[in-house]
């Protein structure tokens, strides 16, 4: 007979299962995959696997000892860290039930089963995690190349060395709390024009085939750069006054060392260093390498972390390299 521990954890993983069934369809698609992991460890313990049961605590003691990266790299997100505080809980409640399953199997004398499938998993799904991290797109400023409600994987480790028209991550440098996506336009040296929305680097017109400009109304200011900006122009932060002010040689801004110039593609909507300035290479988070799901959704639900049905989920766009 079954003891009656294994049997309770046999019913947890089954329900954990399901719950990541319909957390993938109205949530992330890509951890579907993941739901098979407790389904997998529910069939082993009625079947009496004692490793089913320790594989599964296992899995779980690992996922426990990244929750301070996770909460390192969420800032001061409070409710991100209200989220990670009730996963890690929820862990703590659940690797001792797995533990005590398989060791009651053990002690019933069933079939030990293998640790290594479980030690690979364990690896497998949890130290890339160390190595990238997920975004997702609140708003417009990177269409089309990046489109609100896009969910991202982007490398953090090691940290990249952005080149000219790399796309970044980085901490915005008017509230460090917040990150943002750019593309770079200008490393340390280069000399940045814009004229009739034509971005020129080094005196070179630069062929940006990934921009699109939606804004019929003209804007001085922004489509002809650097320029004077208007004296009521409040949206201008004060860096990118000083950049103008400092940094504008002969009609063109000149990257200084340790900063980057960086543009949205979506030019005429873009708030970037046209008008909060450079940003510093230590602002650097990460490089996007993926899109791993993509739903259609607004900038209001993607704040509210609003979740949609897979009728607004855009299948041609996952996994789609950036």
């Amino acid at each position: 007979m079954m003891p009656k521990i294994a049997r309770v954890a046999s019913v947890l993983a089954f329900l954990i299962a399901g719950l990541g069934t319909i957390s993938a369809l109205v949530g992330p698609i890509i951890i579907l995959p993941l739901a098979l992991i407790p389904l997998m460890a529910g069939i082993g313990i009625l079947r009496k696997r004692a490793w089913s049961a320790y594989g599964y605590a296992l899995l779980q003691f690992v996922q426990l000892l990244l929750i301070p990266l996770v909460l390192l790299r969420s800032g001061s997100s409070n409710q991100l860290s209200l989220e990670v505080a009730a996963s890690a809980a929820l862990l703590v409640v659940l690797i001792p039930i797995f533990f005590l399953a398989g060791r009651s199997l053990d002690i019933a004398g069933t079939a030990h089963g293998s640790p290594w499938p479980w030690i690979a998993i364990s690896v497998l799904t949890t130290a890339p995690l160390i190595f990238i991290q997920a975004f997702v797109i609140p708003n417009g400023s990177m269409e089309n190349t990046l489109l609100i409600g896009d969910r991202i994987v982007a490398q953090r480790f090691p940290k990249p060395n952005p080149m000219r028209g790399d796309l970044i991550i980085f901490s915005y440098p008017i509230d460090r709390d917040q990150t943002m996506i750019k593309r770079i336009v200008g490393i340390p040296g280069d000399r940045i024009r814009i004229s009739k929305t034509v971005v020129y680097r080094n005196g070179v017109a630069l062929e940006e085939l990934y921009t699109v400009h939606k804004n019929a109304y003209p804007d001085f200011y922004r489509d002809n750069f650097p320029s004077e900006p208007e004296a009521d122009a409040r949206f201008i932060a004060d860096a990118a006054r000083e950049m103008l002010k400092s940094n504008v040689v002969n009609g063109e801004v000149v990257v200084p060392a340790g900063k980057y110039f960086v543009l949205g593609d979506n030019r005429d909507n873009s708030f970037d260093s046209r008008y909060w300035g450079f940003i510093s290479s230590r602002d650097v988070i990460g490089k996007p390498l993926l899109i791993y799901d993509s739903v259609d959704q607004t900038t209001e639900d993607v704040t509210n972390g609003k979740q949609a049905g897979p009728h607004r989920r855009r299948w041609g766009r996952l996994f789609k390299f950036i």
